[in-house]
This record gives structure tokens, C-alpha cells and sequence, in this order.
């Protein structure tokens, strides 16, 4: 047996399954996602936690409301239009999008949030390779 061979062939293949948060054999991966409760997924932990997950597509849709009962029906139209827009442009999959302009429209770019200061891309712990982060993207893998 040549161990020399099944060593590169060990090297070279990488499954696509080091992209997601699972381990390779379908088991909950506990170092990235933590301890696993069959509680914790079938009701929220506390009853405002259901309420701060949803708490901006409340507050934008408070927002056209508002809009559209002061300019009329095309502003909130066209704020969503250019919303949509905008979340179509991305960079790279391995690179960390800041999605400045999508935080111009909602007018949350002066604000100092929980997630600007704790939630910081350079200091995730979780990098793939490029190349093959672009092709799952792409539907190659």
C-alpha cells in the first residue's frame, strides 16, 4: 500500500460539508453552534426574544406605513426597490460585507449598535478556503 498517495488524496479532496456548521457525519457541531436543546428550538427562551429578532421588519414597516400615509404609495415603493437593490450587491463570499449603503437607507449608519462593536468580521473564527467558497456560491460544488 502506498501511504505516500492516500496522504495527497487525503489533502486534495475537502468536502463541501467544512462549509456549513455541521460535522461531516451530520452531527451537531457543538464548538460552532453550542449545546443542543430540544426546548431551545421548538420555543423561544424568553418572550421578547421573538420580538427582537423581528424588531427591524417591524420598524420598516412602521416606517412605510408612516410614509405612505404622508407622500403617498410610491415612496415606500421606491425605498423598497432600492433596499432590494442594494442587497443584491455583495462581495466576495469570503469577504465580510459592511453593507454600508443598505444602513443609509434605513438611517441606521450614525447609530452604535450591540452588533458594531461585538460583531466584528475580522475576528471570526470561521474562514474557509476562497476558491472553494466562490464555487459552492456559484453551484459548482
Amino acid at each position: 500500500m502506498n501511504t505516500r498517495g492516500l496522504g495527497s488524496q487525503l489533502k486534495d479532496s475537502i468536502s463541501v460539508s467544512e462549509l456549513s456548521a455541521s460535522s461531516p457525519f451530520g452531527n451537531h457541531d457543538i464548538l460552532r453552534r453550542g449545546f443542543s436543546c430540544v426546548k431551545n428550538e421548538l420555543l423561544p427562551s424568553h418572550p421578547l426574544e421573538l420580538s427582537e429578532k423581528n424588531f427591524q421588519l417591524n420598524q420598516d414597516k412602521m416606517n412605510f406605513s408612516t410614509l405612505r400615509n404622508i407622500q403617498g404609495l410610491y415612496a415606500p415603493l421606491k425605498l423598497q426597490m432600492e433596499s432590494k437593490a442594494v442587497k443584491q450587491v455583495q462581495r466576495l463570499p469570503f469577504l465580510q460585507s459592511s453593507n454600508l449603503s443598505l444602513d443609509i437607507l434605513r438611517g441606521s449608519d450614525e447609530s452604535i449598535g450591540f452588533e458594531d462593536i461585538l460583531n466584528d468580521p475580522s475576528q471570526s473564527e470561521i474562514m474557509g478556503e476562497p476558491h472553494m467558497m466562490v464555487e459552492y456560491k456559484l453551484g459548482l460544488l
